[in-house]
């Protein structure tokens, strides 16, 4: 190859379950490229450049098959490079509070059992139950959580009247259920204590991608703590912080991603 040839990047996705856990993503990149929308599955997929990263952002929907179809696409129409996940979830981990943000390193579907015939929680005919996301792009997404703590965390935390976030680095769990008493997230708990989040979808995406030996990483920032006060802080972080953070996230991980020398 020619020294000074560089090759053209392929594109990453960039998945939300609802809009506003996509932040201002889609709003950017139409100022910032022109949005082409792709109609696929009965979705849009927005293609673009934003913050100077090539770019396939879509809405999943809620779910684990939503989900799971979803990254399907943007792999096999759309020939993303690497899969990124940005959302809420509920907080298991003791430790973990409301404002905080989870990347997901290892994932798990907390509601499949197909027991006696499998041990509980592992894929049937795959032999494991735990999927992990790629270290690099993990790393990367923990960095730019970092900065944004950093960067904006203080004043958010004035302003939304919460303590300080704080980033961790460990195990998401997913299930086709939103969490919403104290029993349920005891009983998670104590199944599986080092879980740190839970949310709908994460498992479903990392064992796609890992099927496909595709790059994946997932982010979560902690909208509740999945007991019986959930549905309403639920509802009122999304539509009053999760943009924020998000927007703060993806627009520090982009711009380092776009600054990486082309392969």
């Amino acid at each position: 190859m020619n020294p000074t040839t560089r090759t053209v990047a392929r594109p990453l996705g960039v998945l939300a379950a609802l809009p506003e856990e996509l932040g201002d993503l889609i709003a950017t990149m139409r100022a910032e490229s022109g949005v082409k929308t792709v109609t696929h599955g009965r979705r849009d997929y927005h293609v673009g450049t934003v913050h100077g990263a090539p770019c396939v952002v879509t809405l999943a929907r809620i779910g684990k098959v939503a989900a799971a179809a979803t990254t399907s696409a943007l792999i096999h129409a759309f020939d993303v490079d690497a899969v990124v996940f940005t959302g809420v979830a509920g907080g298991v981990g003791p430790h973990v509070r409301i404002g905080d943000i989870v990347v997901g390193e290892t994932l798990l579907q907390h509601d499949l059992d197909a027991s006696p015939l499998f041990p509980r929680f592992e894929v049937p005919l795959l032999g494991m139950a735990r999927f992990s996301a790629d270290l690099r792009l993990a790393a990367q997404l923990a960095a730019a959580c970092e900065r944004f703590v950093a960067e904006e965390g203080a004043a958010l935390a004035a302003h939304f009247g919460t303590a300080l976030p704080q980033v961790h680095r460990g195990l998401v769990i997913s299930g086709d259920q939103f969490v919403a008493s104290a029993s349920a997230v005891e009983a998670l708990r104590a199944t599986l204590p080092d879980a740190l989040a839970v949310e709908m979808e994460g498992a479903a995406i990392a064992q796609v991608c890992h099927e496909y030996e595709v790059p994946c990483a997932i982010v979560r920032t902690v909208s509740d703590t999945a007991d019986d006060h959930a549905p309403t802080s639920f509802a009122s972080f999304l539509t009053e912080i999760a943009g924020t953070y998000s927007t703060g996230i993806l627009r520090r991980f982009l711009e380092a991603r776009a600054e990486e020398p082309a392969a």
